[in-house]
């Protein structure tokens, strides 16, 4: 019980509890960092102190069962299967991870594309994913349930978790990034409004990443529904403030529970 109240407070936004799945997503406050890297900035690519970004980590690190295996993250599609004999290697070039070993903690990192945790509903398989609009357009979320139905084809139901991203009101963009969603998918044109100027659009990102879950098979679907733009207090985004931190979503299957 401690150990999942140490995690609570690094991690507080979460959804529903999950048979045999801890997960949550930090938020920035709580940590040492200064600046527009206020306070509980995880990643190292941002300008942030290399030793403030250390401390943090480490701070994080007290909460979890087992390092956090961090992906080199590159809006591509791109999913890494991670072992205990594998997660403290090089840092892998991917935006998802996926996972059937207990205590092996996968992470993403975001600030404003959108964080997702999927899972097998018996608690059996486990993966993180990364999208922003390219990822998601490209098929990052379809292609991290492909590899957890290759590692646990014996499911028979399948969980998913939207976390904070930004929100369609601030999230304006160009016809191009409709026109990827749209080009294969006559349904996503639903997820777009006219934006303020001539050919902008403001997109749903989460409610984009929600409908392509439930066309690839995944039956149980919960989102977050903060908006990391709107909500400055408690998340980093890099359209509000472009120099920022990055917060970390966590998952990771729970022994305790298994079986």
């Amino acid at each position: 019980m401690a150990a999942v109240k140490a995690f609570t407070k690094r991690a507080p936004i979460t959804g529903t509890p999950w048979k045999g799945v801890r997960y949550g997503c930090t938020t920035r406050e709580g940590g040492v960092s200064q600046g527009p890297w206020t306070s509980f900035n995880l990643a190292t690519h941002v300008g942030d102190e290399p030793e403030a970004v250390a401390e943090n980590r480490r701070l994080l690190a007290t909460a979890l069962p087992s390092a956090p295996v961090w992906l080199n993250q590159v809006h591509g599609t791109r999913v890494v299967e991670v072992s205990a004999a594998s997660h403290h290697g090089p840092v892998p070039e991917a935006d998802a991870a996926v996972t059937t070993t207990p205590e092996v903690v996968l992470a993403i990192m975001t600030a404003d594309c959108i964080p997702v945790v999927l899972a097998d509903v018996d608690g059996r398989a486990l993966g993180v994913a990364h999208a922003g609009w390219r990822g998601l357009a490209a098929g990052v979320l379809e292609q991290t349930l492909d590899a957890l139905r290759r590692l646990c084809p014996e499911s028979h139901a399948w969980r998913a978790w939207v976390g904070p991203c930004i929100g369609q009101a601030n999230f304006e963009v160009g016809g191009e990034v409709r026109q990827a969603f749209a080009a294969t998918d006559a349904r996503a044109g639903d997820f777009f409004l006219p934006g303020r100027a001539s050919g902008k659009w403001h997109a749903d990102l989460s409610g984009l990443a929600r409908h392509r879950l439930a066309c690839a098979g995944v039956e149980i679907i919960q989102v977050a529904e903060l908006c990391t733009y709107e909500c400055d207090k408690l998340f980093h985004s890099y359209r509000r403030n472009r120099v920022c931190g990055r917060m970390a979503t966590l998952a990771w299957l729970d022994p305790s529970e298994q079986g």
